[in-house]
């Protein structure tokens, strides 16, 4: 039975047949190849639990925790993906991709521990002979088709990247009268923040060891770069105009999220040090100011101004290009911190208490009732304190003054308050 249009089908019913026939090939050509790469996916994870894991814990060349630093859940990630390949061979992409996210935190564990995980693998490659020769050894099967096992180690990294795109096609090529529409995008949006998750480490490994650089490229350690919060930009020479008019010199400046670190190049004959830098200043970005002195039209070279809390700096380069660069990244840089502390200033002011109470708490019912209280007990203290004052006038006593001195009721003696 074919369910192509006739000759005699109206225009528009036959552009909405064509337009669903094209969806429905474009969903087919996506599924096909989602199955086939989950295959090869699975296979690969495959070799990696068989021929390292599992051989790794029978022989015992390495510790339970160096094993378990290296390979963290890929055995667990191999079981699931093996379920998910079953689901999506039958044809249940919906189904199946369901029950996958159910088990991404064993994703989320492996994407946290993989800069761990080369590392180790690194050092154990380095310290263990027997280490060594085995994993060149494994490595050399044709199974893995001359793959090293750094490379397979970040299979799962790089295959939460692709589930998103093909399941982007899928969900844009489903209708969504479809029962398996709505489990589509919901997968969608787990597995995009499991992606999302992979990129920020990436990015804040990648930070780190710019920071590291730095570091290692100043002299001495009294400057600190491996500050948390703290994130390169960027680094370069330019020359710093001196205020007196005299020749301007030309420094290397490292711009960084909160700071401007200003260097100069060590002596070139110094034996350990010749190929740093010195620390000169270094300039916060919190209260800093920048400006563009010239280097509006095309002319050669830029000048920018930057002004501090306590200092005044001119920066110049003859390349024009360079100098708008560092332009547009200071007053980048400069805006975001400054945005920052603003929101921080204001969650503190939210979360700051008033300094006098309010005044409708003051007002409740018992609080009057025991004002009413105190209230009567004094009046009628002062009553009976004028009431035997004009009666101890006419009786003499026999104390020294003459007078005897007026008893003072205590409260728990005063009469009940009506």
């Amino acid at each position: 039975m074919s369910f192509a249009p006739s000759p005699f089908t109206p225009m528009g019913i036959r552009s909405i047949q064509e337009q669903r026939d094209c969806w429905e090939r474009k969903r087919s050509c996506t599924a096909r190849e989602l199955v086939q790469s989950e295959q090869r996916y699975c296979e690969q994870l495959d070799l990696v639990v068989t021929y390292f894991v599992e051989i790794l814990k029978a022989k015992g060349t390495l510790r339970q925790d160096i094993r378990e630093s290296i390979f963290s859940s890929i055995k667990s990630i191999h079981l699931i993906n093996q379920t998910l390949l079953t689901h999506l061979e039958l044809g249940r992409f919906g189904i199946g991709f369901e029950e996958f996210c159910t088990h991404l935190q064993l994703y989320n564990t492996y994407v946290d521990n993989i800069q761990t995980a080369k590392k180790v693998l690194m050092v154990q490659v380095k310290k263990s002979k027997a280490f060594r020769r085995f994993k060149k050894l494994q490595e050399s099967r044709p199974e893995f088709n001359q793959q090293k096992l750094e490379d397979l180690l970040t299979l799962p990294l790089q295959r939460i990247q692709q589930y998103k795109h093909f399941l982007r096609d899928l969900t844009e090529n489903t209708s969504p009268d479809n029962p398996e529409f709505q489990q589509l995008s919901k997968a969608v949006k787990t597995i995009s923040e499991v992606a999302q998750r992979i990129q920020d480490n990436a990015r804040s490994h990648e930070n780190h060891l710019q920071l590291r650089r730095v570091q290692k490229q100043l002299k001495g350690r009294k400057t600190r770069i491996l500050t948390p919060g703290r994130w390169y930009i960027r680094e370069g020479w330019l020359k710093t105009v001196p205020p007196k008019g005299t020749e301007a010199k030309p420094k290397m400046f490292y711009l960084f999220s909160d700071i401007l670190l200003q260097a100069k190049p060590c002596s070139p004959i110094h034996p350990t040090n010749r190929d740093k830098f010195a620390c000169q200043r270094i300039y916060p970005l919190k209260e800093c100011t920048v400006d563009k002195v010239f280097g509006h039209t095309k002319s050669q070279g830029g000048l920018i101004s930057l002004t501090f809390a306590r200092a005044k700096l001119l920066l110049m380069s003859d390349d024009q290009g360079d100098i708008n660069d560092w332009y547009r990244s200071l007053c980048l840089a400069i805006g975001q911190l400054k945005s920052k502390n603003t929101v921080v200033h204001r969650r503190d002011e939210l979360r700051r208490k008033p300094i006098r109470s309010d005044p409708d708490s003051q007002n409740t019912p018992e609080l009057q009732q025991t004002r009413g209280i105190k209230r009567t007990m004094m009046l009628d203290e002062e009553v009976r304190e004028h009431k035997e004052g004009h009666s101890s006038s006419s009786i003499p006593s026999t104390g020294e003054s003459g007078y005897s001195a007026t008893k003072r009721l205590k409260p728990s003696e005063a009469p009940a308050a009506r």
